[in-house]
């Protein structure tokens, strides 16, 4: 039997984290994978080991331990929150790590209005010993803004995945969630 594969899409304080656990609280038999635990972990245990510039391969190698232990060792659905907002990342995982013949695929795009986001980071109250390279949320929201610019960071569209939901705002939330839980229900 498939499992659910359930990966968000977002800008920092879009809500991911919020839906992630909300989702896991309903959704029988799941589990969240975020990489801020990931990145929190290393920065109180092993920061001396992460690289000083690019990419957190020490973070993404941790990340991919436990989503390869989570896919062979259980049977649980899968709740990946990363901003995942690149579309060769998106595809990796997609294809890669979570492939069709195996799992159901939804993305969870949070498109939240820049405003909103720049009010929620500067009344953050959020631990930041997730950084590696950023002083606080207001950074990671500038870098994204520039990353936006990007011709690979584009938005989920239709087709993508299995399933696409958009957020919009608080009230999608609880929508997403239900349908979700109804798609889990079908493949039973």
């Amino acid at each position: 039997m498939k499992r659910l594969a359930v990966i968000t899409v977002g800008k920092t304080h879009s809500g991911k984290t919020t839906f992630a656990r909300s989702l896991e609280q309903k959704l029988n038999n799941s589990i969240v994978m975020d990489q801020d635990n990931h990145g929190a972990f290393i920065n109180t245990y092993y920061r001396n080991l992460q690289p000083k510039t690019g990419p957190n391969t020490l973070k993404h190698a941790i990340s991919q331990l436990i989503v390869d232990y989570a896919k062979e060792q259980s049977d649980c659905h899968l709740i990946i929150c990363n901003s995942n907002r690149s579309r060769k990342g998106r595809a990796y995982l997609l294809e890669q790590l979570f492939p069709a013949n195996e799992f159901i695929r939804i993305l969870v795009h949070f498109d939240v209005p820049d405003h909103i986001l720049q009010t929620r980071v500067t009344n953050s109250q959020r631990d930041t010993n997730i950084f590696r390279s950023a002083s606080n949320f207001e950074e990671v929201l500038e870098r994204q803004n520039a990353d936006s610019l990007k011709e690979d960071v584009v938005d989920p569209v239709e087709g993508e995945a299995d399933h696409l939901f958009v957020i919009k705002d608080c009230g999608d939330v609880s929508d997403t969630i239900q349908r979700i839980i109804m798609i889990e229900k079908d493949i039973h």
